[in-house]
């Protein structure tokens, strides 16, 4: 079964690693075979990879979409991700969710799960902002 999607204007999303930008109208696009797809909130740019998290989730993109590169960003991502346990020890539960998803080749539900994990990152900076 085809995946539907529609876009709206000017709306981009990345295909099988290409990035595609939609016109000035609203449009259908039909997926008929399995390729990474990523819509446009979910993208992440190397600029918006400005904290720990953020890196881990930006790092977790390209294995989804660059594949080609997989060793790199496996490498880069364990990186990461000890220097996030070691920095808040809190993060261990969900990072082994991530790391089962990735062990798995499920890149994009390890996105899904990385936005939580960024989610309890602003949590924390704000908690600390609050006490300071």
């Amino acid at each position: 079964m085809a995946l539907k999607i529609t876009l709206k204007p000017h709306e981009k999303m990345i295909i099988d690693g290409a990035v595609v930008t939609n016109g000035s109208n609203r449009c259908e696009l039909y997926i008929e075979n399995s390729v990474p797809i990523l819509r446009q909130k979910d993208i992440m740019s190397e600029k918006e990879a400005n904290s720990p998290t953020r890196r881990i989730y930006f790092v977790i993109q390209l294995m989804y979409i660059d594949e080609k590169n997989l060793a790199l960003h496996h490498k880069t991502y364990w990186e990461l991700v000890q220097d996030c346990i070691q920095a808040a020890s809190a993060t261990l539960p969900l990072i082994d969710q991530i790391s089962k998803k990735i062990l798995s080749g499920q890149y994009y539900h390890a996105l899904k799960l990385a936005r939580n994990l960024i989610d309890y990152e602003k949590e924390v900076i704000t908690l600390v902002q609050e006490f300071a």
